[in-house]
C-alpha cells in the first residue's frame, strides 16, 4: 500500500479547472519533486492534499484512508504536514513557542487542569518544552529558542517553519519552495537538511521547487505539471530530456517564429 494515493483529483473554480484529473502516489521514505512553470497548479495541489481545498472530483488516500472532507487539523493529525511558499510563522512568538504550537495534538491535559494549573498541566507543559527544544537542537536553533520569530534571519525562519511542521509527527511532509530567497550556500545547506529530515524522521517528502539544481540532485522521482495537468513523470535524468517539459518551461521556438 502506498503512503499517499491521489486518484483522478480535480478542482474547478468557476469556469477554470485549476487541477485536472491528477493521479500519482508516494511511498514511505521517498522524495518526490512536483515541478512546473508558475501557475501550473502545484500549490493548489498542496492545498488539496492538506484539506485547505476540497476536490471537485477524485479521491486522496493517506495510509489507505480517504482524507477528502477532513478539516485541516484532522489531516495534520492523520500524518500530513506542510510548509508554505511565503513563510507563515507566528512572528511575535519565540522560536520555542512556534514549535510548541506544532505539538497541539499531543496535549493531554484537560480544561480543568489548565485553569487550575494542576500538576498534570505542568508535567505536560514541561514535556512539550523538552520535545520542542530537542527539535530546535537538531537543527542548530536551540540557542535562539527565546528569540521572536520575526527577529530571526531568513534562513533560520525557513528552518523554524520546518521544525514546527515536524512537531506534529508527520509521515508525509510537503515543502513549498523551501529554497525561495536563499543564496547558493544556504541552498546547499537546505539540500543536506532535507536528506537528513527524511532519514532521521523516517518520512516521505513532496517538494515544490523552482531551483532545478536542488530538484535534480535530491528528488528520486519527478512529476511535471502544466496548466493543471501532468505532462511528464519519471526519474530526474528522464525529465531533463523530455521535450514536453522543455517546451513548457522555455516555449516552442517554432510557434514563436510563426
Amino acid at each position: 500500500m502506498h503512503l499517499l494515493e491521489v486518484n483522478e483529483m480535480s478542482i474547478q473554480f468557476g469556469g477554470l479547472k485549476a487541477v485536472d484529473d491528477i493521479t500519482f502516489a508516494v511511498d514511505k521514505g521517498e522524495i518526490l519533486g512536483l515541478i512546473g512553470p508558475n501557475g501550473a497548479g502545484k500549490t493548489t495541489i498542496f492545498n488539496l492534499l492538506t484539506s485547505v481545498y476540497t476536490p471537485t472530483s477524485g479521491d486522496i488516500l493517506l495510509n489507505g484512508k480517504s482524507i477528502v472532507g477532513n478539516s485541516t487539523w484532522q489531516t495534520v493529525d492523520s500524518g500530513l504536514a506542510r510548509t508554505f511558499q511565503n513563510i507563515r510563522l507566528f512572528k511575535n512568538l519565540s522560536a520555542l513557542d512556534n514549535v510548541r504550537i506544532g505539538f497541539h495534538g499531543l496535549e493531554h491535559y484537560s480544561l480543568a487542569s489548565t485553569l487550575l494549573r494542576l500538576p498534570s498541566y505542568w508535567r505536560d507543559e514541561k514535556d512539550l518544552t523538552r520535545k520542542a527544544l530537542a527539535i530546535l537542537d537538531i537543527f542548530g536553533l536551540k540557542s535562539i529558542a527565546g528569540v521572536q520569530a520575526q527577529n530571526l534571519p531568513y534562513g533560520q525562519q525557513r528552518k523554524l517553519e520546518i521544525c514546527r511542521a515536524l512537531a506534529s509527527d508527520p509521515q508525509l511532509l510537503l515543502l513549498d519552495e523551501p529554497a525561495a530567497g536563499m543564496n547558493p550556500t544556504e541552498t546547499q545547506e537546505l539540500m543536506s537538511m532535507i536528506r537528513f529530515v527524511k532519514d532521521h524522521f523516517k518520512l516521505a517528502i513532496i517538494l515544490i521547487e523552482h531551483d532545478m539544481s536542488l530538484v535534480m540532485n535530491i528528488c528520486e522521482r519527478l512529476i511535471v505539471l502544466d496548466y493543471g495537468r501532468i505532462i511528464a513523470r519519471g526519474l530526474p535524468d528522464e525529465i531533463k530530456q523530455n521535450q514536453a517539459v522543455i517546451t513548457a518551461y522555455l516555449g516552442n521556438p517554432l510557434e514563436e517564429d510563426a
